[in-house]
């Protein structure tokens, strides 16, 4: 099977592997429960437990059917086989799962970081990591814990600024509040511009983070 990252037409593909490229996975009663590489999205199709969502119409397909329609040049990614080519779902829905999957990210400077899109979160610049630390919104001398709900990334700048005061002391605000992320099913992850569009249709945007294009999935509002 030849993978393809081309664009034709309309069509809007992308560079790389597109088999390891991800899927959002449904349970039967459309609920979002995990992201998935494209390959083992087609193999679930082809074994009779998921199908595919229509990206405009949300219509399921089963897998011979979603072969027929990827034959009809609908925008998307693609992988070839030497007689015909096949559309990567954005979404598939399972036919028997319905239960919901739990997931939970590990509390950790680097997720905090990840969870903060590396952008300071007083003055909201994005910078490299060498110029971002982690400040403490209730000062540990205060009370302050670490924890998802008291830990931020800043700029160096601002958290010289900010000093041993809150935010409110030091006359500073947080660009966003922070929270334990509810579900950040791969942190880093990039998302194209039409898989957006298409997965909002079933995720919480604000929850996941899914405000720009290309922008990486997180729970951060």
């Amino acid at each position: 099977m030849k993978e393809d990252g081309r664009s034709t037409g309309q069509t809007e593909t992308y560079a790389g592997n597109v088999l390891n490229t991800q899927v959002l996975v449904l349970n039967k009663s459309w609920i979002a429960v995990h992201i998935t590489p494209a390959r083992r999205a087609l193999n679930l199709l082809y074994i009779g437990v998921a199908r595919a969502v229509h990206p405009s119409d949300y219509s399921l397909f089963e897998f011979d059917d979603w072969i027929d329609l990827s034959q009809n040049g609908m925008p998307g990614r693609y992988v070839h086989t030497p007689n015909l080519r096949v559309r990567i779902p954005d979404v598939i829905l399972l036919s028997h799962f319905n239960r919901f999957i739990r997931h939970e990210a590990r509390f950790s400077r680097h997720n905090i970081f990840e969870r903060d899109r590396h952008t300071c979160q007083y003055c909201g610049k994005p910078l490299p990591r060498s110029q971002l630390t982690i400040d403490h919104v209730v000062p540990q001398s205060r009370g302050g814990h670490d924890s998802w709900e008291n830990l931020v990334v800043a700029c160096m700048r601002c958290n010289v600024t900010k000093g041993n005061r809150t935010p409110d002391e030091a006359g500073m605000t947080l660009i966003r509040r922070p929270i334990r992320p509810a579900w950040l099913p791969r942190f880093g992850l990039r998302v194209p511009n039409e898989q957006l569009r298409v997965w909002r249709r079933f995720v919480d945007a604000r929850a996941w983070g899914l405000g720009h294009p290309h922008e990486a999935l997180s729970t951060v509002e």
